[in-house]
């Protein structure tokens, strides 16, 4: 309870927790495998860019694929919403869109910023989840984000593609300040996967399709046409979000008069 204000009209409690918001952790340069097919634990990224390493996590044995937890930025409380690689590959699915969606709206009421942490290969494929309404559940998640008025501020690590890459609150979603790691993907697919589309059959294609790797499986393209904000070493994670968020704190947004919207159900 305190991470949350006692009403939507106060403040969330900020508190003195000693960590200093300059601080930077070296382990994370060499957190993610050389392999972007490899799984690893984003809790260790998160613990190594909150206050002191503690956070709290909501709904843990449900949809563990997507990670939602209560932390704290430089005294301040956030809101974490970030994929979770050791599980399905952290890819989005009808019980994660449903997850996040009402984390996102709760803090959403309680004026609590959000961070989301991004490595996401895709929705999950599959009859069970089409006939089960992926599409409807997902823009649940699409809703509560372009809904949200809370300061969004988004970190890419990895993987960003297609569809999802838009739910987990890219800047068409209304994102305020989007950063990412040298180790990120920005695209529709796997760079390699489209590399293999567009080359197949070609005389030289293996050699095309490692200069395409090269090329786009990197986020300066997505930067140069402004998708992302800026390109960060992943040890300035924790400033950079202190500073956003610091950025962010007089943040308001004006909406039209309406009693309220119409949620995809």
């Amino acid at each position: 309870m305190s991470f949350l204000p006692s009403n939507n009209l106060e403040e969330a409690p900020v508190y003195e927790t000693g960590d200093d918001a300059n601080r930077m952790d070296d382990g994370l340069n060499s957190l993610l495998p050389d392999n972007s097919n490899m799984p690893y634990d984003m809790k260790d990224v998160i613990k190594a860019i909150v206050d002191n390493g503690e956070f709290y996590e909501v709904q843990p044995h449900f949809a563990q694929n997507i990670l939602t937890c209560y932390a704290r930025f430089d005294g301040q409380t956030v809101g974490i919403i970030a994929n979770q690689p050791k599980v399905m590959a952290g890819c989005l699915d009808i019980n994660a869109s449903d997850k996040s969606a009402r984390f996102i709206r709760c803090c959403d009421a309680f004026n609590i910023p959000l961070v989301n942490l991004v490595d996401v290969p895709g929705f999950l494929p599959g009859t069970d989840q089409e006939y089960g309404g992926i599409i409807r559940h997902g823009a649940k998640m699409l809703y509560a984000y372009s809904e949200a008025t809370v300061p969004k501020i988004t970190v890419i690590t990895r993987k960003a593609y297609g569809g999802s890459y838009l739910a987990m609150c890219s800047q068409d979603l209304g994102a305020d300040q989007v950063l990412a790691w040298p180790t990120s993907e920005i695209a529709v697919m796997g760079p390699a996967g489209a590399a293999n589309i567009i080359f197949r059959g070609a005389a030289d294609a293996a050699e095309k399709t490692a200069q395409y790797v090269e090329e786009f499986a990197t986020p300066y393209k997505a930067a140069e046409r402004g998708f992302v904000d800026i390109v960060i070493e992943p040890k300035e994670t924790r400033p950079r979000i202190i500073t956003a968020l610091n950025m962010l704190a007089s943040k308001r947004e004006a909406r039209p008069a309406k009693k309220h919207g119409n949620i995809p159900l």
